[in-house]
């Protein structure tokens, strides 16, 4: 064992690892603490992205989570940093996911571009803007939970270095449920009180059925539109991808809003219809989708 028990966000918390040749496996627990741990917690982490195993907890008992990292021992450090950031934000991650707390996204997004935009640019490595942000950021009336950026293979390490001290997972080989096996990394960007979630990486298996295009998809076949941020101009994906799956995951407030943004800047018609064919709706949701775009 690396650290614990710690606190945070109403959950017991230990970092450990165990070591198996040149690799290790770093692994972040969280059970359930109840008011020994100042809770109860507000919601589970798989909001978040961590696994809730079918078994007890090693460390207590059913209500638990972890996240597994596949790492050299070196990064021993950069791992129990990561740890550490994620049991000191995760009261303000559980309050944005559970309790409609504001999410900073903007002084978020502004960081990374600020720290990313110039260098990134200088060693021609893309990146851009996935997710329901980048609908946000063309217009759509939609409320942004985190930030998904993409990016290539080694844009991936570069972006992890240029926002080191923000992060809550560390680089490297990760389990994404939606999106496969990915060389990826999350951040919380902002303070302990205020800020918002970051994830970006690059597919290494292939997705789940469904998975989203934005997240580990190569940039060169993500289709983007340029917006300025700060007077720089950054690349976002199109709101085809997060219209369709808006309507995919039922989420019919966001529906209208991102139809509004697509009139705006124009239907992307090759786009629509490759993401409707790829897409898990029936016949008729798509057609409905179709006409409430008027193509």
């Amino acid at each position: 064992m690396l650290s614990g028990p710690d606190l945070g966000g109403g959950y017991l918390h230990q970092l450990t690892l165990d070591r198996d040749g040149p690799r290790t496996t770093f692994t972040f627990h969280a059970q359930e603490g109840g008011q020994d741990a100042g809770g109860p917690s507000k919601g589970p982490l798989d909001r978040f992205g961590w696994v809730h195993p079918p078994t007890p907890c090693p460390f207590g008992g059913p209500r638990c989570f972890h996240r597994r990292f596949l790492l050299p021992f070196s990064e021993t450090a950069r791992v129990r940093a990561a740890y550490n950031r994620t049991r000191f934000v995760l009261q303000t991650m559980l309050d944005q996911a559970y309790d409609g707390a504001p999410v900073a996204w903007e002084p978020a997004l502004k960081e990374v571009v600020g720290r990313v935009a110039v260098p990134f640019a200088e060693a021609r490595i893309p990146w851009y803007v996935g997710g329901i942000a980048a609908a946000r950021l063309l217009g759509a009336a939609v409320a942004p939970s985190h930030l998904l950026l993409g990016t290539s293979r080694p844009g991936v390490d570069r972006l992890a270095e240029r926002i080191g001290e923000y992060l809550i997972e560390p680089v490297g080989p990760t389990d994404w449920p939606d999106s496969g096996i990915l060389h990826a990394a999350r951040g919380f960007v902002g303070t302990f009180q205020a800020g918002a979630r970051v994830a970006w990486g690059v597919r290494i298996e292939a997705a789940a059925e469904g998975f989203r295009p934005e997240t580990g998809g190569a940039p060169d076949r993500v289709r983007t539109l340029p917006v300025s941020v700060g007077g720089v101009e950054i690349a976002v994906a199109r709101p085809e991808y997060a219209l369709v799956r808006a309507a995919e995951r039922g989420r019919r407030e966001r529906v209208g809003p991102l139809v509004e943004a697509i009139r705006a800047v124009g239907v992307d018609r090759a786009l629509l219809e490759e993401r409707l064919a790829r897409s898990s709706l029936a016949a008729p949701a798509r057609d409905d989708l179709v006409r409430a775009l008027g193509v």
